[in-house]
Protein backbone atom coordinates (compact mmCIF):
# COMPACT_ATOMS: atom_id res chain seq x y z
CA UNK A 1 0.00 0.00 0.00
CA UNK A 2 1.64 3.55 -0.76
CA UNK A 3 2.24 5.62 2.46
CA UNK A 4 3.18 9.51 3.13
CA UNK A 5 5.48 10.35 5.73
CA UNK A 6 4.94 12.60 8.44
CA UNK A 7 6.21 14.96 6.73
CA UNK A 8 5.07 14.90 3.21
CA UNK A 9 1.63 14.85 4.80
CA UNK A 10 2.63 18.51 6.61
CA UNK A 11 3.24 20.31 3.28
CA UNK A 12 0.41 18.16 1.46
CA UNK A 13 -1.76 20.61 3.78
CA UNK A 14 0.11 23.51 3.47
CA UNK A 15 -0.06 23.06 -0.35
CA UNK A 16 -3.54 22.46 -0.46
CA UNK A 17 -4.27 25.69 2.25
CA UNK A 18 -2.42 27.59 -0.15
CA UNK A 19 -3.53 26.57 -3.11
CA UNK A 20 -7.38 26.29 -1.87
CA UNK A 21 -7.82 22.87 -2.63
CA UNK A 22 -8.17 21.67 1.17
CA UNK A 23 -11.37 20.00 -0.11
CA UNK A 24 -9.58 17.96 -3.10
CA UNK A 25 -7.61 14.60 -3.14
CA UNK A 26 -4.42 14.18 -3.99
CA UNK A 27 -3.70 12.90 -7.56
CA UNK A 28 -0.67 10.60 -8.09
CA UNK A 29 0.21 9.29 -11.17
CA UNK A 30 3.40 7.67 -12.59
CA UNK A 31 4.93 6.95 -16.12
CA UNK A 32 7.95 3.95 -16.57
CA UNK A 33 10.36 4.42 -18.37
CA UNK A 34 11.75 1.82 -20.64
CA UNK A 35 14.87 2.28 -18.65
CA UNK A 36 12.62 1.10 -15.73
CA UNK A 37 13.08 4.37 -13.88
CA UNK A 38 10.10 5.59 -12.46
CA UNK A 39 8.25 9.46 -13.68
CA UNK A 40 6.39 10.93 -10.82
CA UNK A 41 3.29 13.55 -11.27
CA UNK A 42 0.79 14.66 -8.71
CA UNK A 43 -1.81 16.95 -8.13
CA UNK A 44 -5.07 18.08 -6.88
CA UNK A 45 -7.98 16.82 -8.34
CA UNK A 46 -11.41 15.38 -8.46
CA UNK A 47 -11.70 11.70 -8.04
CA UNK A 48 -13.20 9.42 -11.16
CA UNK A 49 -15.67 6.62 -10.47
CA UNK A 50 -12.09 3.93 -11.24
CA UNK A 51 -10.53 5.86 -9.28
CA UNK A 52 -8.44 3.85 -6.48
CA UNK A 53 -8.34 5.97 -3.37
CA UNK A 54 -5.61 5.54 -0.35
CA UNK A 55 -5.94 7.36 2.85
CA UNK A 56 -2.43 8.04 4.59
CA UNK A 57 -1.80 10.23 7.30
CA UNK A 58 -4.88 11.64 7.69
CA UNK A 59 -4.46 12.81 3.31
CA UNK A 60 -6.43 10.87 0.85
CA UNK A 61 -4.87 9.81 -2.36
CA UNK A 62 -6.68 8.80 -5.57
CA UNK A 63 -4.98 7.28 -8.16
CA UNK A 64 -5.53 5.29 -11.64
CA UNK A 65 -6.00 1.72 -11.43
CA UNK A 66 -3.55 1.46 -14.17
CA UNK A 67 -0.49 3.11 -11.94
CA UNK A 68 -1.24 1.49 -8.79
CA UNK A 69 0.99 -1.45 -9.07
CA UNK A 70 3.79 0.80 -9.92
CA UNK A 71 2.70 2.77 -6.70
CA UNK A 72 1.68 -0.30 -4.52
CA UNK A 73 5.16 -0.43 -2.23
CA UNK A 74 6.19 3.66 -2.98
CA UNK A 75 6.84 5.55 0.34
CA UNK A 76 6.27 9.59 -0.51
CA UNK A 77 8.81 12.09 1.65
CA UNK A 78 9.24 15.95 2.19
CA UNK A 79 13.44 16.04 2.35
CA UNK A 80 15.94 18.99 2.75
CA UNK A 81 18.11 17.89 -0.37
CA UNK A 82 20.59 20.96 0.59
CA UNK A 83 20.22 24.02 2.74
CA UNK A 84 16.76 25.31 2.32
CA UNK A 85 16.14 23.11 -0.92
CA UNK A 86 13.34 21.16 0.31
CA UNK A 87 11.63 18.54 -1.95
CA UNK A 88 8.93 15.48 -1.98
CA UNK A 89 10.66 12.04 -3.00
CA UNK A 90 9.44 8.88 -3.87
CA UNK A 91 11.29 6.01 -1.79
CA UNK A 92 9.65 2.78 -4.73
CA UNK A 93 11.33 -0.23 -4.23
CA UNK A 94 9.99 -0.43 -8.32
CA UNK A 95 12.37 1.64 -9.86
CA UNK A 96 14.74 0.80 -11.20
CA UNK A 97 17.17 4.28 -9.21
CA UNK A 98 15.79 2.92 -6.03
CA UNK A 99 17.88 2.72 -2.99
CA UNK A 100 17.07 1.73 0.12
CA UNK A 101 17.92 4.01 2.80
CA UNK A 102 20.64 3.78 5.28
CA UNK A 103 20.47 3.90 8.57
CA UNK A 104 23.21 6.05 10.14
Amino acid sequence: MFKLTQDAAEQIRVAAKMGGTEDMPLRLAVTQKPDGTIDYKMGFDEGKGDDLRVFSENIEIIMSPEDSPLLDEAVMDYVELENDEYRFIFLNPKDSSYIPPQDH
